[in-house]
């Protein structure tokens, strides 16, 4: 497990191997977000708690979240790796040196106008990994969340709220608090917040001492709820995009109002076959199907 120290000094060592350089290699296999574009330098490299950024001068800026299990080692070209490749999530290359990302649970890729929520920008909030966080903390701030109509399922991957909930516990903190994620944040009462805030406490720390082995929404879609029986469903939210589990029929908490339907009446009742738009139509003309009664008998 990296502790914060340890972060901390690789962010520094990377700093001083990168910081000014171009790079001459970029993988990552899973990277979500814009690939960094070879002969661009290094301007930065910095770290918060278990987070951990490289800036380059196009303002692409690479964020690893190192979770328990990740860290960041620094090579000399050629020298031998002291882990295996396949648990490689990132690797950074200049003429020099070879900087290897291992096991991280978060590798993506932004740019600070386009994803101003990111953990770069203001002060992260609690790590829910730790059992001393401050749970009432990450009550308030979901609680006076800057935009209250952003869906409970964004803000609960926005480090300033609560650092550690990745995709997965998103969708089961979710899923267990039986809320639904598009839920705008503003809608919730204080209970929901508090219980959302308590059950992503619980599995985190639960998964500092166990691997987790028993889902009940994420990668479950098509599958049977285990709490009502319906169907997970799945589908692609946020940005950038990430699949999303959960259970329509269940996670009714707080579920947001219904767009209204303004479409044509006409097209509503019309099935997609040509034929079918033409009879509508005529029925229309010839026989005032929306007229009421009284305008029926006048014609």
């Amino acid at each position: 497990m990296p502790d914060k120290n340890a972060v901390h000094r690789a962010a520094a060592a990377l700093r001083t191997a990168l910081v000014g350089k171009q790079i001459v290699g970029f993988e990552a296999e899973k990277l979500s977000g814009p690939m960094p574009r070879l002969g661009r330098t290094v301007e930065d490299v910095v770290s918060h708690g278990r987070h951990l950024e490289i800036c380059w001068d196009d303002d692409i800026v690479l964020h690893t979240n190192l979770g328990l299990r990740g860290s960041w080692e620094l090579y000399r070209r050629g020298e031998t790796w002291r882990k295996p490749q396949r648990m490689a999530r990132v690797v950074v290359e200049t003429i020099d040196w070879v900087a290897v990302c291992f096991n991280a649970r978060d590798v993506e890729t932004y740019r600070p106008d386009s994803f101003i929520r990111h953990p770069n920008f203001g002060r992260l909030g609690p790590d829910l990994h730790d059992a001393n966080a401050d749970i009432n903390e990450c009550v308030r701030r979901l609680m006076t969340y800057e935009n209250p109509t952003i869906a409970i399922a964004d803000v609960l991957l926005d480090q300033h709220v609560a650092t550690g909930i990745g995709n997965v516990y998103r969708c089961e903190v979710l899923w267990s608090s039986e809320v639904h994620p598009l839920a705008p944040v503003g809608l919730l009462p204080q209970s929901t917040c508090v219980e959302i805030v308590r059950t992503a406490a619980a599995l985190l720390q639960q998964q500092n001492t166990e691997s987790p082995t028993d889902l009940f929404a994420y990668g479950r879609n098509g599958q049977p709820c285990k709490r009502c029986s319906g169907v997970i469903a799945v589908q692609y939210h946020g940005s950038p995009e990430r699949l999303l589990y959960w259970c329509p029929s269940c996670q009714l908490g707080c579920a947001p109002a219904p767009e209204p339907d303004n479409s044509d009446p006409i097209a509503r009742l019309t099935d997609s076959h040509p034929a079918g738009s033409m009879y509508i139509s005529e029925m229309v003309q010839n026989k005032g199907l929306f007229s009421d009664s009284g305008d029926q008998a006048a014609s």
